[in-house]
C-alpha cells in the first residue's frame, strides 16, 4: 500500500517526499508512527528554514551600539531591597507566582543514566536536583501559605522515567495536583548538503529538541499556560535544571521584576560577575536601547577583556539561565508571529540511513539541528532588567562530570553557602581560612532557604572533617 494521498501531497510541495521511500517496508504499527511524526512537523515551513538556516548559515553581526547592560547590583546599593521583597511576597501570598523547570537533559555527560532531574546533586546525601527543587517549593508554599504551583518540561526521551520518578517517589511531598508535566517539542534534522530532512531508520525521522527556547511554544501548546491563568498565577519563575542552589522562587527578584520603574514586567534576569574573560557564558548587554544576551563566542575577546577604572571587568554581567516572566508575555510569544523567537544552527554528527536504506555513521558533521534559545525573547520586551546575585548563593551547576561546573564544584559551593548562612546564624562552623569550611555540608531547602530562617534556631556546632546534613 502507498503512502497516504495527503501525507505524500505535503511532503512533495516541500520537497521532502523521500521520507516515506521506505513506506511499503514498513510494517502497519510503523507506519502509523510515520504517519503521525510526518503530521506533527510544520512541513510547510521547511523550505523557508532550509533556505535560511542550511544554505545560508546565518552569521551573527554584532550590533555598533552594544554596551553592558545595566543592572541592579547584589548589594542593594542605590534600590530598595525591602520594598520589592515586600511586593515579591504578596505576588507569593495571593498565589500569583508558579515555578517552570526546563528539565528536557539526560545525564549522560555525567556519566548517569536517566534523566537529569533525577541527579544526586547533594554534597553529602545525593539528594537528587528534582528533591532540591520540590523541597524549596514546599518551604515557599509554608512561609507564603499558599502552594506554588510548578510547571516541569521534560523530552521525548526522558518523559516516562521522569513521570515514574516523581510517581515512585511520592511526588517529593508535594501534592500531585500542584505539579504538570510536558514534553518540549522537536524539530526535524536537516542534512548539511541537500537540506533534506534526515531519517534516523526507515520509519523514523530523525529530529532533535527545539531548544529551552522551545519552552514558550510547550507552555502554550501543552495547557500549562491555560493552567495558570486558570489558577490566578501571573509570573513565572523560570531556572534550568542544572542547578541545586537557585532560588525556585525568589521574592525579591519577582518583586523588582514586577514592580521596578525600569521593568515592563515582561521578562527579568538574574546575572552573576564573570570570573574572567574567558569564562563560557553569554553575556547581559544592550544595544537599541535593548537587554539581550550575547554568546561568549559571539561578543570579540577584546571587548570581553576590557576592564573598568577599579579593574573589574566592563563586561561582567553572566547569564545563570534564571528569568522572570509574566504569563501575559509568554501567550503572546507563544501566539504572536510577529513575537516569534529565531532558530540558531547547529552543525552535528547525526546517524542516519541513506537512500537504499543503509545505516550511515558519519565522521564529520553531516547535520543541521535547529534550536531557539529562550533568552531571545529579552529584546521583545519593552524594557527587561537585570538583578546581580552571588555565585556561591545561587549559582552551582552541574553540567561536566569533573572540573568546572561538575558534582564536585557543585558541593564546594553548596558547602560555602551553607557555612555563611550558618556562621551568620552564631553557628560554629570549622574554617581553613574566610569563606574556606572545613567540612562538607548538605542544607535543605526545608531548613532554610535564604539566611534568615536559620535565625534564633539551635544550631549544633559542626567537627573539622564532617560531613553534615543540615
Amino acid at each position: 500500500m502507498p503512502a497516504p494521498t495527503n501525507v505524500l501531497e505535503r511532503l512533495k510541495i516541500a520537497g521532502q517526499e523521500h521520507l516515506v521511500r521506505f513506506w511499503d517496508e514498513l510494517g502497519e504499527a510503523e507506519q502509523a508512527a510515520l504517519a503521525a511524526q510526518i503530521a506533527s512537523i510544520d512541513v510547510a515551513a521547511l523550505p523557508r528554514l532550509v533556505e535560511e538556516y542550511v544554505h545560508r548559515k546565518p552569521a551573527f553581526e554584532l550590533p555598533r551600539d552594544v554596551e553592558p547592560a545595566p543592572y541592579y547590583p547584589a548589594s542593594g546599593r542605590g534600590w530598595d531591597r525591602a520594598r520589592f521583597r515586600a511586593a515579591g511576597e504578596g505576588m507569593l501570598r495571593a498565589g500569583q507566582v508558579a515555578a517552570f523547570t526546563v528539565a528536557g537533559g539526560q545525564g549522560s555527560r555525567l556519566g548517569f543514566d536517566g534523566p537529569k532531574g533525577c541527579y544526586p546533586a547533594g554534597a553529602v546525601t545525593g539528594r537528587t536536583l528534582f528533591q532540591f527543587f520540590a523541597e524549596g517549593l514546599l518551604a515557599a508554599g509554608r512561609k507564603y501559605g499558599r502552594p506554588v504551583p510548578w510547571y516541569v518540561m521534560t523530552s521525548p526521551q526522558n518523559h516516562a522515567a521522569t513521570l515514574e520518578y516523581f510517581e515512585g517517589n511520592r511526588w517529593l511531598g508535594l501534592d500531585r495536583e500542584q505539579v504538570m508535566f510536558f514534553p518540549q517539542g522537536v524539530m526535524p534534522t536537516l542534512d548539511m548538503a541537500s537540506g533534506r530532512v534526515l531519517l534516523a531508520g526507515k520509519g523514523e525521522v530523525a529530529t532533535n529538541p527545539d531548544g529551552h527556547g522551545g519552552s514558550i511554544r510547550a507552555l502554550h501548546e501543552s495547557g500549562a499556560l491555560a493552567d495558570m491563568q486558570r489558577r490566578g498565577v501571573r509570573q513565572i519563575s523560570y531556572f534550568q535544571v542544572d542547578n541545586p542552589t537557585v532560588r525556585v522562587v525568589d521574592p525579591v527578584f519577582l518583586g523588582l521584576h514586577a514592580g521596578a520603574a525600569d521593568s515592563s514586567g515582561e521578562m527579568s534576569s538574574k546575572m552573576v560577575p564573570k570570573i574572567a574573560p574567558e569564562e563560557r557564558v553569554g553575556m547581559f548587554c544592550r544595544a537599541g536601547g535593548r537587554v539581550q544576551v550575547i554568546e561568549y563566542s559571539d561578543l570579540p575577546m577584546e571587548l570581553q577583556r576590557q576592564r573598568l577604572a577599579d579593574g573589574s571587568l566592563r563586561f561582567l554581567a553572566g547569564s545563570i539561565a534564571v528569568h522572570a516572566m509574566s504569563v501575559e508575555f509568554v501567550r503572546r510569544l507563544a501566539t504572536d508571529p510577529a513575537f516569534s523567537l529565531p532558530y540558531h544552527r547547529a552543525d552535528k554528527k547525526v546517524p542516519h540511513v541513506d537512500p537504499e536504506g543503509l545505516r550511515v555513521d558519519p565522521d564529520g558533521p553531516n547535520g543541521v539541528k535547529l534550536e531557539r534559545f529562550v533568552f531571545d525573547a529579552l529584546p521583545l520586551c519593552g524594557s527587561s532588567i537585570v538583578l546581580e546575585t552571588d555565585r556561591v548563593e545561587e549559582f552551582a551547576p552541574i553540567k561536566n562530570a569533573r572540573g568546572p561546573d561538575s558534582p564536585e564544584s557543585s558541593a564546594g559551593l553548596q558547602t560555602r553557602r551553607a557555612a555563611r548562612w550558618l556562621l551568620a546564624a552564631g553557628a560554629f562552623v570549622p574554617m581553613r581560612g574566610p569563606d574556606d569550611p572545613d567540612c562538607t555540608i548538605e542544607l535543605s531547602p526545608l531548613t532554610a532557604s535564604e539566611p534568615d530562617d536559620l535565625r534564633g534556631r539551635r544550631l549544633a556546632p559542626i567537627g573539622p572533617g564532617a560531613r553534615v546534613v543540615v
